[in-house]
């Protein structure tokens, strides 16, 4: 797949325009309803299938197909991230109108790291093909865990990411608006926002690490693997605000992901060595899996309305009063403005100097004279 350097730079600066019409549009605080979600959804959604659809006219349908076995698996193991994140602001209880902010943040951090690990995948692929036994080995291992594992869910208050942020990092106990670094009493501190936002980083690294090889499996083409998870992350966060309600009636899509990770394991293995199993298969058995898992878990919810998750009785962070945001100091101008009131301080000496010396001046003139 030839693919010029151009059409890369398109594909990024069309990533970045969207990022910035997206921080534009959400650029005050304010919680975004399901309607919101459902449009910005929808809306990512079309972006994401309209450049599967170039793809396909403009480098044949194997790849266009491969483009969309991608999409749709980075896709659904995103929805997974989206249940996490979910647990982890009610567990911090992070206003909803100040949720946006951390996920953008989020998934622009995502953005980068995974083309980092995309393009360590592909280096270490081109170098080292037996890195593909791993791979598929580490897929079909995470499937197996999470079927067993299908009903646990993080624990934000055990997390050694948080242990290790509150330790090292001075902190404040309470959110200020979207603030993620605040100055108080000439200190610099982290609100609990920066701590949240750390842990979302954290927990899509190793979402990537199951993710990345996944797609590898269906193709080898870095700008088709980047790109499927380029346009699939970036509905995330107005595919949080449309789902974050409904984590209690997809009771099976756990297990569907898992099935997910278990069959491109396989065809990773079988591609090795054995046969290349057609990627219209691929999609189809990835397609099906996820449709079963979906409407099985619906039918055994129906009649279930939206439901927040619970937060706890005694949150450890609180939203701060109006009185503790008025005490806060600029947090970059403080040292501009000391150096400024310094020079002034400096200056103003320097014209006292100056008048008291033009003041004695012409006395010892005067005097010289008498």
């Amino acid at each position: 797949m030839d693919v010029p350097f151009w059409i890369w730079a398109a594909v990024l600066g069309f990533i970045v325009v969207m990022l910035a019409v997206d921080l534009f549009a959400h650029r005050k605080a304010h919680v975004i309803d399901v309607r919101e979600a459902a449009v910005w959804s929808g809306v990512w959604v079309v972006f994401g299938v309209a450049f599967g659809v170039l793809v396909w006219m403009n480098w044949g349908a194997e790849f266009g197909q491969q483009y969309f076995a991608g999409y749709l698996i980075e896709k659904s193991l995103a929805v997974d991230n989206v249940f996490v994140w979910a647990i982890i602001f009610s567990y911090f209880a992070v206003p909803r109108e100040f949720q946006h902010r951390v996920l953008f943040l989020g998934v622009l951090g995502a953005l980068i790291f995974r083309g980092i690990f995309i393009a360590a995948g592909a280096v270490l692929i081109q170098n080292f093909a037996w890195i593909l036994y791993i791979f598929a080995a580490f897929l079909l291992y995470t499937g197996y865990r999470m079927i067993r594992q299908r009903n646990e869910h993080l624990d934000p208050e055990k997390s050694a990411v948080l242990r290790l942020f509150r330790r090292w990092i001075p902190m404040t106990e309470s959110y200020h608006g979207q603030k993620l670094l605040v100055r108080r009493n000439g200190v610099l501190l982290a609100t609990p926002l920066l701590a949240v936002l750390v842990l979302i980083e954290v927990t899509d690294v190793v979402f990537a690490v199951d993710s990345i090889p996944a797609i590898f499996a269906v193709t080898d083409e870095v700008f088709l693997v980047f790109t499927a998870n380029a346009f699939a992350i970036l509905g995330l966060r107005a595919m949080y605000f449309l789902l974050a309600d409904l984590i209690h009636r997809f009771i099976y899509l756990k297990i569907g992901l898992a099935l997910v990770l278990i069959w491109v394991g396989i065809k990773m293995l079988l591609k090795i060595d054995l046969f290349y199993i057609p990627t219209t298969i691929s999609l189809a058995v990835v397609a099906a899996i996820l449709t079963v898992s979906i409407v099985a878990s619906l039918r055994a919810t129906r009649g279930q309305g939206r439901q927040a998750l619970p937060q706890p009785s005694d949150p450890p962070f609180r939203v701060a009063t109006e009185g503790e945001d008025a005490e806060l100091e600029p947090v970059w101008k403080r040292r501009r403005t000391k150096a400024h009131a310094s020079q002034h301080a400096d200056a103003g000496n320097t014209d006292k100097e100056n008048k008291v010396g033009g003041d004695r001046e012409p006395s010892t003139k005067d005097g010289g004279k008498r």
